[in-house]
This record gives structure tokens, sequence and C-alpha cells, in this order.
């Protein structure tokens, strides 16, 4: 007869004790519980009730997955000899946050950006090295906001992700918002959505299918049905001159219902085996809930700061690179804003999860297309600036022809090489069409707004 949960529980907890590590703040015990579950249910000390309990009580998301494959694990041993424990957590918790990521070779851009704005440097190197800097600080958020989920529940932690796991974006739009600028709003939110749709969609099935050449690559249709239908919504709301933000936005909620509470099991990610180097499982809760609550508070900060800095040196940057502002936000920040989502979408498309990596692109491309856009339109209204869904021509027959090919590439259930390969190639012809139509439309760097693609397009 087996043993209660309970019992099972405790015994896992005393066992495994010595072996955690340190956690910061009164929620320590909590935080062992949860690990000592997630511990027994790997084990197979639970019943299988309390495994699949025990899992998703830890809100596993694909963008959690492809966020952890940045991270790396952090050496304790050091720590542990320094006799102040106050000091031990203090230093704990800045090696957790500041260096176990693969990208901290990029946090100095954050403080070059600071030093580069204060001292005058120059308003382009402002604009690149915040660019570079709003990499490890998006992956960095994703971090946090797994800590806080771990104590949140599944539902409360989906709602994060939700919230914060395009928070660049959101943040971007409304620095630009208030300084007026709707190009660069309308602009990079329509170039997340064919990034993640063409480029890191393309580039994951591309690299992934010639990495498993000869192998079945499957992954489930279902989601992927799910995220391009709303997507097609979007489209044809963003193609109307009207209002219909308040549909967007309850669609979106419906989604998130349907993703957290009735068809949950469509969206978990796969296992993913241990590869034996660094990388760290985002199971692992290493900060207490206050202090990941107080990092996330300031690495959103940051990243505010940072976003300011983009929005305000980006016409700088446009004139001086001979760049219009609506090809740098549909191209340039895009890119570079979600680089270290991308850069997990790839890596789990080599070890053929393309469940993770679906999840990743469709995911992030339906959260900005039903939330994101819909929401910097009531913001807009709320600050008084005309803002609308009207995408204009060329960009919304753009965004539906991207929908259109990823739809019809995603619909036989498999992957290959080849279907990458021509994402990547769309996403090329668009990024030379904004580039020379832009340049050849606008003599003043998009100034008179989103209708010059509109009088390129009739010429």
């Amino acid at each position: 007869m087996p043993a209660p949960a309970s019992h099972t529980t405790a015994a896992s907890s005393n066992a495994l004790g010595p072996l955690l590590p340190l956690a910061v703040g009164g929620e320590e015990h909590r935080w062992r519980v949860g690990m000592a579950e997630s511990a027994a249910a790997a084990a197979g000390l639970l019943e299988p009730g309390a495994k699949e309990v025990a899992a998703r009580s830890l809100g596993r998301t694909a963008h959690n997955m492809s966020s952890s494959s940045l991270r790396k694990k952090s050496d304790l041993a050091l720590l542990r000899k320094v006799p102040c424990a106050p000091l031990r957590g203090l230093l704990d918790n800045l090696q957790q946050v500041l260096l176990a990521t693969k990208l901290v070779l990029l946090f100095p851009a954050v403080f070059l950006a600071l030093a580069a704005r204060y001292y005058d440097f120059g308003q382009e190197w402002v604009f690149v090295l915040s660019l570079i800097g709003l990499v490890p600080l998006a992956e960095r958020l994703s971090f946090l906001t797994e800590q806080v989920a771990c104590y949140t529940g599944p539902t409360v932690g989906g709602l994060l992700n939700a919230t914060f796991g395009n928070v660049t974006e959101v943040i971007i739009a409304i620095f630009a918002l208030y300084e007026g600028k709707v190009v660069v709003v309308k602009c990079s939110l329509l170039g997340s959505i064919l990034s993640n749709l063409l480029l890191v969609l393309g580039t994951s099935l591309f690299l992934g299918g010639l990495a498993n050449i000869g192998k079945d690559q499957p992954y489930d249709r279902m989601q992927a049905d799910v995220s391009t239908g709303l997507l097609i919504l979007g489209a044809l709301c963003h193609s109307l001159p009207l209002m219909l933000s308040v549909v967007m936005l309850l669609a979106y909620v419906a989604y998130l219902f349907f993703q957290l509470k009735t068809h949950c099991q469509l969206f978990e990610p796969q296992e993913v085996e241990d590869d034996g180097d660094d990388s760290v499982s985002q199971d692992e809760a290493v900060l207490g809930f206050s202090s990941a609550i107080i990092w996330l508070g300031v690495m959103t900060l940051m990243t505010a700061v940072l976003s300011e800095f983009v929005v305000s040196t980006i016409e700088a940057a446009s004139k001086s690179w001979e760049l219009s502002v609506s090809f740098i936000s549909i191209i340039l920040i895009p890119i570079v804003g979600n680089a270290a989502e991308h850069a997990g979408a790839v890596i789990f498309a080599f070890k053929n999860k393309l469940d993770i990596t679906l999840g990743v692109s469709l995911g992030s491309a339906t959260q900005i297309s039903m939330f994101v856009v819909p929401l910097s339109v009531l913001v807009a209204w709320i600050m008084g600036v005309p803002m609308d869904l009207d995408f204009n021509l060329l960009e919304t027959g753009c965004l539906f022809l991207a929908i259109l090919v990823t739809t019809f590439t995603l619909q036989d259930g498999s992957s290959h090489y080849l279907k990458g390969l021509i994402l990547l190639l769309c996403y090329i012809v668009i990024a030379i069409c904004f580039f020379v139509l832009r340049q050849r439309g606008s003599g003043s760097n998009d100034g008179v707004g989103m209708g010059v693609a509109s009088n390129t397009w009739r010429i």
C-alpha cells in the first residue's frame, strides 16, 4: 500500500534538505516544500495524480523552457565559506540574478548606455548600447517572473507570464506614445509579430531541420491551429479602421482561459533530457518570494530606462545611418529586443523539441497581436494620442501574408529544413521591401506617419 503523499513529501524534504541551496527571506519553508514535491515527482515517489499536480504547480510554459536554456548553474562553493549569513544571502542573490545567465557578458552594455547618455557620447551610441542592454534584461525578467510564479501557483503564474512575456515591447510602446511617436509604436509591434512568425520560427525550423536530417520532427498541430486562428482574427481587426480593441482583448482573455484552465494540456511543453551541460531547470526556485519581487521591480525599472533611451534616440540613429524610422522599428528593434527568447527557441529546435519552439514563436506573436496592440490603442486613447488599429496597406498586407504562409507551413504536423528556409526567405523579402520603399517614399524619416507606405505602394 503506497504511503500518503504528505508523508512522502516530508520524507523527501528531509532527505533533500542538506542539498538545497540557500533561500532568502521568510519563504524558505514554502520553497523547500515545493522543491521537495518536484524532486519526489521526478524520483517516482509520488502517486500518478500527485506527479501531475506537482508538475503543474510550477506554472511551466514554453517561454520558461526557452529562457531556462540560457541559464547556467551557480557555483555555491565559495558562498558557503562566507561566515556572515546575511552577507551570504545577499551574495547569493546577486549571483543568481546577475551571473547565472549565459548573457552575463552583455550586462556592461546597460551601464555603458547610462554613461553614454550622461556624458553625451552621441545619441547613436546610446541607441545601440540600450538595445544591447535590453537583451539580458529581457531574459532576467523572464527568470524573475518564473521565480515569483513558483510561489503563486499555475494560474497567477500564467497571468504573470502573459503580462511580462513581452514587457519590453509594452514599455517601449508606452514611452513612444508619451512622446507622440505613433509610427514607432505601430512599426515595432508589427515588426515583433513578423519577427516571431518568420524570422524566429524560420530560423528554428531551418537549423533544427539541418541538425535532425533523417529524423522525424513532429509537433502538436492543435496548439498551432489555436495561435494561427487568433492571429488571423488580429490581422482582420488591424485591417479595419475601427475601434476593435475591446474585441481583441476579449479574445485574448478567452485564449488565456483556454490555455490556463480548460485545455492547459495542449500547452504543456515537452520534457527535455539533461544534456550534461551547465544549464539549469526552470523548476529550481533559487530566490525567496520577497527577493524575487524586489529584483523584478529593479529589472523592470532598468528596462524602462533603456526603453526610454531607445525611443528618444531612434530619430538620431535614423538620420545618422540613413535608414527610415519605420525600417529600424520593424526590423532592427524586434530582432535585438527579442534576441534572448529567439535563441532559446532555436536551441530547442536543435534538440528536436518543436512544441517548445512553436510555443515561444507563436505564443509571442499571439500575445503581441491580441494583447499588446489593443492595449497600446487604449493607452493612447487615455493619453489623448490619436492612434488606431489601421496599419495601412503595406503593413497589413505583409501581416496577412506572414500569417498565411505560417499557417500553411504548419498544417501537416511535421517539419523539415525547407519549411524554415521558406519562412526565412519571406522575412528577407519583407525586410528588403520596407528598406527600399521606405527609403524611396519618405524623405523626412516617416514624419508624416504610416501613410507613406500606402503612397509608395500606389506608385
